[in-house]
């Protein structure tokens, strides 16, 4: 069976420069949730080498795209090439790596992109960490806060405590999330991992698999 990690060294290789030291020192990726708004504060402070600042509070990259009807709330660092389409909305405390799309319709708040995410089509990431490459379908959500208001309990191998009321997905290196998905508080999406469309997705799903519901998730055939 593939494993079930939840481990940041097991679920990302960052390699972008400003982001790399927060992943190296955090032993879970959601310990970096509360980071992230003081790691941008240093970042506007300091500059990063090719970046502009768009306006107070807002550090862009090259060749960044943003549609006249995007909002972009401070602070915030948006990697080179990315693409932020109509309507979309950056609450603040957000930081992407390069060749990003941030979609149409789409809400981002308090998160991490790495390289080459994609979420383009109406889609909710709040409290949440996405690896390179990692896809989002259209209409996928990160639910980022249980009804009851508690403290999120991540549901592996064992459960951890991980003492914030808020956090969303967590999508490892190349995970890929289908269309009308809901990953529920404190999901944990493995590398390579497929979601098929419509699923309602709870705890960790093992790198490298199918999941086709909670019922039915396979292992991936080598090629």
């Amino acid at each position: 069976m593939n494993k079930r990690c939840v481990l940041t060294k097991d679920l990302f290789e960052c390699d972008v420069p400003y982001l790399k030291a927060l992943f190296e020192e955090s032993t879970y990726p959601w310990d970096m949730l509360p980071k992230i708004k003081e790691l941008i504060q240093k970042l506007l402070k300091e500059g990063i080498p090719g970046f502009t600042l768009l306006k107070e509070g807002v550090l862009v990259g090259e060749n960044v795209s943003i549609a006249p009807t995007a909002t972009i709330i401070p602070p915030a660092i948006i990697g080179s090439n990315t693409e932020i389409r109509p309507g979309a909305y950056l609450r603040g405390n957000v930081i992407t790596g390069s060749d990003c799309v941030l979609g149409n319709s789409s809400e981002f708040k308090n998160c991490i992109l790495l390289y080459h995410v994609q979420a383009p089509h109406y889609n909710y990431v709040g409290d949440s960490i996405l690896g390179n490459y990692a896809h989002m379908g259209a209409g996928s959500i990160c639910s980022n806060l249980k009804s009851d208001g508690k403290n999120i309990v991540i549901h592996g191998d064992t459960d951890i405590n991980s003492g914030l009321r808020k956090i969303g997905g967590i999508l490892a290196d190349h995970a890929d999330v289908g269309c009308q998905c809901v990953l529920n508080p404190g999901t944990v999406i493995g590398k390579n991992t497929q979601i098929y469309p419509l699923s309602c997705v709870r705890g960790v799903v093992a790198e490298n698999s199918i999941y086709k519901d909670k019922n039915n998730i396979v292992n991936k055939e080598k090629r």
